[in-house]
């Protein structure tokens, strides 16, 4: 790789910055900017996007995430590549980060070979996420196509009354607006619990939303 890649570096530790200035020196990926916030660094990208190809953020920030700057990034300047760091690797964090489109992610513990390898693949037109979260992405995978699978058994009249229980209607409600027994509603609301593998009504609002159903 002959070409040089303009870096901006966004981290809330001055010696994370401090290593990773370490490890790209003498590289391909040059270090032409830092932060110590998510705003400042947006702040940098807003004066002279056109300067830069790419961010390596940490994930926890004050003022402004490594998500919420990854997302606001890719909006406006999608040329700019993305690579999160985190100390953490759960799934709710996972999810964050391919949600904003993150072009890769990493775990902190991970060495400089590792960092060269994402950076080189992500600045290829590729992307890059961690061996060690692989199994939580093919999880959520699985979880998604389970959910999927569950609304498909649901009939037009579970729809119907999971539709009004997000809608925040009691069983009472329910039971008026579509002409039958609260007996009948409670009935459906415990099928709609084991068909979804939800424990409460919150766990039912939560998969309708989750499965665009509003």
């Amino acid at each position: 790789m002959n070409e040089e890649y303009q870096i901006i570096i966004a981290d809330d530790h001055q010696i994370v910055i401090d290593g990773l200035k370490s490890i790209l020196k003498d590289t391909a990926f040059k270090v032409a900017a830092e932060a110590l916030n998510g705003q400042h660094a947006m702040d940098i990208v807003q004066s002279n996007p056109m300067q830069f190809q790419g961010i390596i953020t940490d994930i926890s920030m004050p003022l402004l995430s490594g998500t919420d700057l990854c997302r606001m990034v890719k909006q406006s300047y999608p040329h700019l590549k993305v690579l999160i760091l985190s100390m953490y690797s759960s799934p709710p964090i996972v999810r964050e980060a391919i949600a904003c489109e993150a072009d890769g992610f990493m775990i902190k513990s991970a060495g400089k070979e590792e960092l060269l390898t994402a950076l080189h693949k992500i600045f290829n037109h590729s992307t890059y996420y961690s061996d060690a979260i692989l199994p939580i992405i093919y999880s959520e995978i699985q979880k998604e196509k389970k959910q999927k699978e569950n609304m498909a058994l649901l009939t037009d009249r579970e729809l119907e009354i999971l539709r009004l229980i997000v809608r925040e209607y009691t069983s009472e409600e329910i039971a008026k607006k579509l002409f039958i027994s609260k007996k009948t509603v409670d009935n459906h609301r415990t099928h709609l619990l084991e068909k979804t593998g939800s424990r409460s009504t919150i766990g039912l609002v939560k998969f309708a939303l989750k499965n665009g159903l509003e």
